[in-house]
């Protein structure tokens, strides 16, 4: 098995004690920094993702898992930051919305977003729409996300979009929305990007709408 396959079964296993060892020993095999993230640990952070998604995983595992991949990034961070242009570390905005104190479904998005290298800005539970607005401008932030898991505070999505949209700060960004009471249906009427049933789907559909070359327009 080589170096690189070893590190995926590492960090998909949440083995965080042999992580940086296995990174340093791929660095001393030539392998470039960049190679090690696109190649090994995104990958393994997918698959972690797919797997809670179908239930082989659980919290304990992906809590884990996310915990060893964070500290494979931290790692190769500053070797990233001297190839200008290679590496982005996106930045998501994620909040609940105004009026609801659940955090657990966000908590796990933020888990799985960090562990696969994005700087995520965490605005908590009960998050007003001006709040939203002021780390939008302070962050300028390639995703926001919105989570509700109640229908009476799920209404407070669309009025924070709209805050958005009238403070000029809508446009160019991807916006995503999940929570027990969130369909896709909601996410179309609010000309959002990304609607997922889970922390898992959350996490591959920002990947894919990062990756692909038409960015966020400002929901058609």
């Amino acid at each position: 098995m080589s170096t690189l396959e070893e590190l995926y079964d590492i960090v998909l296993n949440g083995k965080r004690a042999e992580v940086e060892g296995l990174v340093q020993r791929a660095l001393d095999e030539g392998i470039p920094p960049m190679r090690i993230v696109e190649e090994t640990l995104r990958p393994a952070m997918g698959e972690v993702g797919e797997l809670f998604s179908r239930a082989e995983f659980y919290l304990p595992d992906l809590i884990l898992a996310a915990n060893a991949m964070k500290m494979a990034t931290d790692y190769l961070r500053p070797l990233l930051a001297e190839e200008p242009g290679v590496f982005r570390q996106e930045v998501v905005v994620i909040g609940t919305a105004e009026g609801d104190l659940h955090d657990i479904g966000k908590n796990l998005v933020i888990a799985l977003l960090e562990g696969s290298g994005y700087r995520v800005v965490d605005l908590g539970i009960d998050v007003k729409p001006e709040k939203f607005v002021q780390a939008v401008r302070e962050n300028d932030p390639a995703v926001v996300g919105f989570s509700a898991l109640v229908s009476t505070t799920m209404v407070n999505i669309p009025k924070t979009i709209k805050a958005l949209e009238g403070a000029g700060l809508r446009q160019g960004r991807i916006l995503a929305v999940g929570g027990a009471p969130v369909t896709q249906r909601n996410a179309d009427e609010w000309g959002v990007e990304v609607y997922a049933p889970d922390a898992g789907t959350a996490v591959h559909m920002i990947n894919e709408v990062l990756a692909s070359p038409r960015q966020a327009t400002g929901g058609g």
